[in-house]
């Protein structure tokens, strides 16, 4: 009897450990929620790791700190707001290297204290430059070069249309108390002699009737060669833009230095 009653034991014993296991297993699952949900409160609030050290100030030989480099000052003076499409904002030529960005380096080269703003939105219309003439107005421009209508030829648009809306523009920034500067423009061959020479007539017509200054062609030594332009044959490079802020700031040059210092 005795190892009946060892069996039996045994068996009862392991019955007793099933029905532990059983039971440990449905508490873990009958709590799994709320295990997971410490678990995570857990890994919220753990240390988040330190941040590294910032570099340490350089110091000079006597061992103070070396102070930072200041930032290139920003240029002071009467402002020149540079007026117009593609040419005018840089298309395609890098960062920094339009024509107004050339110019401006010109001009203080020159001893000409102004400010040059780049107010070029490629695309433009004559149409649509309109718009935003007022937003070129709160610069309170001294003097602003105003070059459109390419567009409005390569477009094939009526050119009387170009006519009137360049007239209104020269006249708003006029009453605004700003010089204007109205750069010429011509069109390719392929546009035929026609249309070409009403295009080109337009410029020198606006500014006799407004009194505007008249720059006779903003690509002077630029247009039609291949090594000063891109690709398309119409934008200038970097070295073309060279070129047109030499234009420009040549014609400004004894517009500028007539004014009155303030």
């Amino acid at each position: 009897m005795d190892a009946f009653e060892e069996a039996a034991n045994l068996r009862g014993s392991a019955r007793d450990s099933t029905l532990t296991a059983k039971k440990l297993v449905w508490h873990v699952v009958r709590y799994l929620p709320v295990i997971v949900a410490f678990l995570w409160l857990l890994g919220c609030a753990s240390p988040q790791p330190e941040a590294t050290e910032s570099t340490p100030p350089e110091r000079s030989e006597s061992g103070q700190e070396a102070a930072p480099i200041p930032p290139p000052p920003a240029v002071e003076g009467p402002v020149i707001v540079a007026f117009g499409d593609s040419l005018t904002a840089g298309y395609g030529a890098p960062e920094g290297e339009s024509y107004p960005d050339f110019l401006q380096k010109d001009l203080l080269e020159r001893g000409l204290q102004y400010r040059v703003i780049n107010e070029g939105v490629s695309g433009d219309t004559t149409a649509m430059a309109l718009e935003r003439v007022d937003l070129a107005i709160a610069d309170k421009p001294a003097v602003v070069v105003l070059a459109l209508g390419g567009n409005d030829g390569l477009r094939g648009l009526p050119v009387d249309a170009m006519e009137a809306n360049l007239r209104t523009m020269v006249e708003r920034f006029q009453k605004a108390g700003a010089e204007v500067v109205l750069a010429g423009m011509t069109l390719p061959p392929n546009f035929g002699p026609d249309y070409i020479r009403q295009f080109e007539a337009v410029f020198p017509r606006v500014a006799d009737e407004t009194g505007a200054e008249l720059l006779p062609f903003l690509l002077a030594d630029v247009a039609a060669n291949r090594e000063l332009n891109q690709e398309d044959g119409i934008h200038p490079t970097a070295e073309g833009n060279k070129i047109v802020a030499r234009t420009v700031a040549d014609f400004l040059t004894p517009l500028l230095e007539a004014k009155p210092k303030k």
